[in-house]
C-alpha cells in the first residue's frame, strides 16, 4: 500500500531479460533507507518487489504481465522513475490510498501554463474513464494528484512547482504515455453498483 507521495526519483542502471520478464537495477537519486529483500516498492506507479541490493542500487523483477499492462515495458537504461516505499503503520497519509496496481496506460495531451502552476491534460485509458470525478484522486506514474476537471476520457490535473521538482512529471511531453491508477474507493463503489444492477439486467433480458 502506498500514498502517491514520491520519496525520490531514480534511474534504471541495467535491464536484463529473465524468464520472459526483465530484472531492473535501479539507483535512487538519494538514499531511500535500507531496503529489505522482499519489500514492496512503487516504481513509477507499479508495485514491485525488491529482489536484490548492491552498492547504491537495488533490483526488481518485472513480470511479462506488468510489462504488457504498464509503461515499464518501454523503459531503457537511463530512464528516470518515481520511487516510493510502502506505507508503514503510523505514517501520515499525505496523498491517497494507492495500491500500485496500474489500471491502464494513458497519454499526456497538453501542458498549459497557469501562473505558477502547470495544467496537464491526459487522455485516460478505457478502464479508468468512468472512475474519474472532479476533485477526486488519480495516480499518474505513481504520483497522487487531484482531478481538476474531467470530460469524457480527458482529465486535467494542476501541478505545483514542488511536484514538478520532486518527480519525473516535469520531463513529460505531449504524446508521452503514463501509468494511470484510479482511486481504489471509486473502484470499490463501481464494483458494488455493478453487482447490484447485474441481476436487474438479467431479469429484463
Amino acid at each position: 500500500m502506498f500514498t502517491g507521495i514520491v520519496a525520490c526519483t531514480g534511474r534504471i542502471q541495467r535491464i536484463a531479460s529473465r524468464s520472459g520478464g526483465v530484472r531492473m537495477t535501479i539507483v535512487p537519486r538519494r538514499p531511500l533507507g535500507r531496503l529489505a529483500l522482499g519489500e514492496s516498492i512503487a516504481v513509477s506507479g507499479a508495485c514491485l518487489t525488491v529482489t536484490g541490493r548492491g552498492g547504491r542500487g537495488f533490483t526488481v523483477d518485472v513480470s511479462p504481465e506488468t510489462l504488457r499492462r504498464t509503461t515499464l515495458g518501454t523503459f531503457e537504461t537511463g530512464t528516470a522513475v518515481n520511487l516510493e516505499r510502502a506505507l508503514s503503520l503510523g505514517d501520515r497519509l499525505g496523498g491517497h490510498i494507492v495500491q500500485g496496481h496500474v489500471d491502464g496506460v494513458g497519454t499526456l495531451e497538453q501542458i498549459k501554463p497557469d501562473r505558477q502552476w502547470l495544467l496537464y491534460r491526459f487522455r485516460a485509458p478505457k478502464a479508468v474513464e468512468t472512475l474519474l470525478v472532479e476533485k477526486g484522486s488519480v495516480t499518474i506514474d505513481g504520483v497522487s494528484l487531484t482531478v481538476f476537471s474531467c470530460r469524457g476520457s480527458a482529465f486535467t490535473v494542476a501541478l505545483i512547482p514542488h511536484t514538478l521538482a520532486r518527480t519525473t512529471l516535469a520531463d513529460r511531453r505531449p504524446g508521452d504515455r503514463v501509468n494511470v491508477e484510479a482511486d481504489v474507493l471509486m473502484k470499490l463503489v463501481a464494483s458494488m453498483v455493478r453487482q447490484k444492477t447485474a441481476p436487474r439486467r438479467a431479469r429484463r433480458a
